[in-house]
């Protein structure tokens, strides 16, 4: 494999037939958490190398729920990825975020269920991550502005919340998620977003809006075609918008530190299959 690639995009297997991708190849790896939901290609745009992983699988096979998540950002991890861009399909749950806009969420809330793996620790080893700001707020920042650039329709800030789906909402669901002042409705931004925050890697969001959910009056409800066709259109957008990122993206900036206070576990109590498992993770705060 040639130098490591520094910036990690997940998504739709759409965004990654980029005319501007060079020196490409294709990896499958395998992780202490299974396998990743796809093969990974990475390649160079301008002076970047960039890593693409199909969330759902090659053909999206994979239901939200049944996603590796762990598998996912450790696969990122392992290859050497310092910051991580989700690309995902979203409802808005607000008049402002209209359908056809780009939104770069700064908070989360998590609906989800427990059947997802929420985190890396365990099996021996206790940590508690800080994740009142799950988004790193300066790749945010350079997202916003790549794709400000490429003149698609964009909002910096807003609330997303993750459900457990595959089902849409209710209209008393959305209602509700409305009232609480979500912004945003999903299905996958949870776990991801805690994973990469526990792998030190920095995180942000590119949420297509592609529907009003269901409870704007004068639309009709959300269904597979109509976020289908969204995402279409917004694909040259997303491509567009990575390939500027990669030249504007701070080489210097990480989210390093945040599990350094987050372990709780005495060294001398963690099992060694354990502390060989998360190795990448902890070693450096372990090993000394």
């Amino acid at each position: 494999m040639n130098s490591k690639p520094f910036l990690g995009i997940i998504g739709g297997s759409g965004v990654y037939n980029m005319e501007q991708l060079q020196e490409s190849e294709v990896i499958d790896l395998d992780t202490p958490y299974g396998k990743p939901s796809s093969p990974i290609t990475i390649g160079t745009i301008g002076n970047t190398r960039v890593a693409f992983l199909a969330r759902h699988g090659i053909g999206h096979f994979l239901l939200p729920g049944e996603v590796n998540y762990r598998a996912n950002i450790f696969a990122m991890k392992m290859i050497g990825v310092k910051k991580i861009v989700s690309i995902s399909a979203v409802g808005s749950l607000q008049e402002e975020y209209s359908p056809g806009t780009i939104v770069i969420p700064d908070q989360l809330f998590d609906f989800t269920r427990d059947t997802r793996k929420q985190s890396f620790f365990g099996d021996g080893l206790v940590g508690h991550v800080s994740v009142a700001d799950p988004y790193c707020s300066q790749l945010s920042s350079q997202v916003f502005q790549a794709v400000e650039s490429v003149g698609a329709p964009v909002r910096l800030g807003g609330t997303l919340i993750t459900i457990e789906g595959p089902r849409f909402s209710t209209r008393a669901e959305s209602r509700v998620f409305r009232s609480w002042g979500m912004s945003l409705i999903g299905m996958t931004a949870c776990p991801e977003a805690f994973l990469a925050k526990e792998a030190e890697l920095c995180y942000t969001t590119m949420a297509h809006v592609t529907d009003y959910d269901v409870w704007h009056q004068s639309e009709e409800p959300v269904t597979v075609d109509k976020v289908i066709a969204v995402l279409r259109q917004n694909t040259a957008y997303a491509q567009n918008a990575i390939e500027k990122l990669a030249a504007i993206i701070d080489p210097t900036h990480t989210c390093q530190g945040a599990i350094r206070d987050a372990i709780m576990t005495a060294k001398e109590a963690i099992p060694p299959e354990t502390k060989r498992k998360m190795g990448i993770l902890t070693d450096q705060y372990l090993d000394h």
